[in-house]
């Protein structure tokens, strides 16, 4: 890792974080962990992390005042509307409620308060809904969600594949789901999390089968 990658609210910088390397942290409720990636201490309430649930634990009621996004990474993640297994991607609106629990235990990559002021929509996608369609050269591609200038979208890498060199308008996030992601700054493995700035650059390639999580288009640079 480059040391520019670094955990922090800057936005006109690299940050990146690889779970093996860090510890979990208890949260308030019993049996919930996190590892906190972006979390902003003003009113906002804008925080990224990766949170793990152990087997039969809860999180109490809690509402989401501007939006909750979820991956399921691992395990089985429910709630009163049902079971998510991993692979399912979720987003509940602002203004939401709901009381999280999970039987088997799970991990989740989570995106508080992050929604823009009329994305409202309410999108729960498992893997059974999803389809993968060609990318740019050998990926290929499950899109999650696109609201404006912003989406989400699952990429898979095949052994070997090279991208070609490219600019992140709006910048880049991107969750290292399996394989390992490369670029000149570094190698990531899965569990990896790197959020590029608006405007930054770089020249991707994978030496395994890959998948990630990105989400593009998000991060301006105001």
């Amino acid at each position: 890792m480059t040391e520019s990658c670094r955990l922090n609210m800057d936005f006109s910088k690299v940050a990146c974080l690889r779970t093996d390397l860090q510890s979990w942290k208890k949260s308030s409720a019993d049996g919930v962990f996190r590892i906190p990636l972006e979390r902003d201490a003003a009113e906002s309430g804008h925080t990224t992390s990766f949170v793990q649930f152990a087997p039969e634990s809860f999180f109490p009621a809690h509402q989401h005042p501007r939006g909750e996004e979820i991956y399921v990474l691992q395990g089985v993640f429910s709630d009163e509307e049902g079971d998510y297994p991993a692979g399912t991607y979720i987003r509940n609106p602002p203004g939401s409620t709901h009381k999280p629990f999970t039987r088997e235990g799970c991990t989740l990559f989570v995106k508080l308060d992050q929604f823009q002021a009329d994305d409202a929509q309410h999108v729960v996608i498992r893997p059974h809904q999803q389809h993968w369609r060609p990318g740019i050269g050998n990926l290929k591609v499950i899109s999650l969600h696109s609201h404006h200038a912003e989406s989400t979208a699952l990429v898979w890498w095949p052994e070997n594949e090279v991208f070609q060199p490219h600019t992140h308008w709006g910048g880049e996030e991107i969750v290292v789901i399996k394989g390992r992601f490369i670029d000149e700054h570094g190698e990531y493995p899965a569990g990896s999390w790197i959020r590029s700035p608006h405007l930054s650059k770089h020249f991707p390639r994978v030496e395994e089968e890959t998948l990630i999580l990105v989400k593009v288009g998000h991060l301006t640079g105001d």
